[in-house]
């Protein structure tokens, strides 16, 4: 994994000096220690193979985040730019099927990531949500991250 570590900083770093290698070979060796031996995260060949098989359904993931935040982000500003428009502030409770907790704060965070909408609690299946309006509240429970999670967890587990 140090290597993983090093090249991601060379990368990020956008250029290579001297310094930034000695930086990122220190940076990378300290990390991975932290990792494995802190967090008690082993990176198995299994574990690895499993994070690969997701890959393609991570990055639609996130390619479906980046347009329903792009969709809310419209709503918001027909919302504030509309006179006509009366606004209903909400709180939704609701219940997901997710199994995993990686994919309920997945899910949570997406909300949150997501204009006009806040996720101020989770509590095993149950999110309670700020919602600036009812109709935006109207979508969140079935959304279609809740189906690209729960499918993502079918997957990891086949």
């Amino acid at each position: 994994m140090s290597l993983v570590y090093f090249a991601l900083w060379v990368i990020f770093n956008g250029r290579v000096t001297r310094e930034i290698l000695i930086a990122g070979v220190i940076i990378s060796l300290m990390l991975d220690l932290f990792v494995k031996h802190v967090m008690k995260i082993r990176l198995t060949g299994a574990t690895f193979w499993k994070a690969l098989k997701l890959l393609p359904d991570a990055l639609f993931y996130g390619i479906v985040l980046l347009i329903e935040i792009v969709k809310a982000n419209f709503t918001i500003i027909r919302l504030v730019l509309a006179p006509s428009i009366q606004v209903e502030p909400c709180l939704v409770k609701f219940n997901t099927p997710l199994k995993t907790n990686a994919a309920r704060v997945a899910l949570a965070n997406s909300i949150t990531l997501t204009p006009g909408t806040i996720t101020v609690s989770l509590e095993g299946n149950e999110l309670l949500v700020h919602a600036l309006d009812k109709g935006i509240a109207e979508g969140l429970q079935g959304s279609i991250f809740e189906r690209l999670l729960a499918r993502m967890e079918r997957r990891a587990n086949a």
